[in-house]
């Protein structure tokens, strides 16, 4: 099937930070029409599934200014310029956990708000799981990791526990 695409006709930025870029373009849609689009431009993410073994993952309590609250969530990162995606999963691994991995397994990806944003979550299996001492975490992250049964882990999305959603989905791969 040979679809049509869009054109960008004009891109103007209109906030660059340390974790995305916002853009407003003018386009032409693929039925001819032309618009004005908002669109954040975000680099590519690591969503890890650290399995010290297969009944159990680990799971960070993280605080989240955006919502003023404290979640339950799957360890997870951008990628860096240049970086390899799945070297971004070891990385992201031994900073938020403190643990290195033997297995880095990809397991899919997946755009989380495509309606405006170009975001990439990629999904990795973690096992192998080897200590390495403290966790390295970044200036804006305060967390807790958490070795928890996959059973209760299915069980905290069920119940509304866990209400991240990239999480909720990553249990579904196990």
């Amino acid at each position: 099937m040979n679809e049509l695409t869009g054109t960008t006709l004009e891109s103007r930025t209109t906030y660059s930070g340390r974790v995305f870029t916002a853009v407003s373009d003018r386009v032409r849609l693929p039925n001819g029409r032309e618009t004005d689009l908002d669109i954040v431009r975000h680099p590519p993410s690591v969503i890890l599934i650290p399995m010290p073994d297969e009944g159990h993952i680990i799971l960070l309590r993280q605080y989240r200014y955006a919502i003023d609250r404290w979640l339950w969530e799957l360890p997870a990162g951008n990628v860096e310029t240049g970086e390899n995606p799945d070297d971004a999963a070891r990385r992201e691994c031994a900073e938020e956990t403190g643990l290195a991995p033997s297995t880095v397994e990809r397991l899919g990806a997946f755009f989380p708000t495509p309606g405006y944003c170009d975001e990439n979550m990629l999904f990795y299996r973690l096992t192998g799981l080897m200590e390495m001492g403290t966790s390295c975490l970044d200036a804006d992250e305060v967390l807790e990791p958490h070795v928890v049964l996959l059973s209760d882990a299915r069980r905290m999305v069920s119940d509304g526990t866990i209400i991240d959603m990239k999480t909720a989905l990553g249990l579904t791969f196990i």
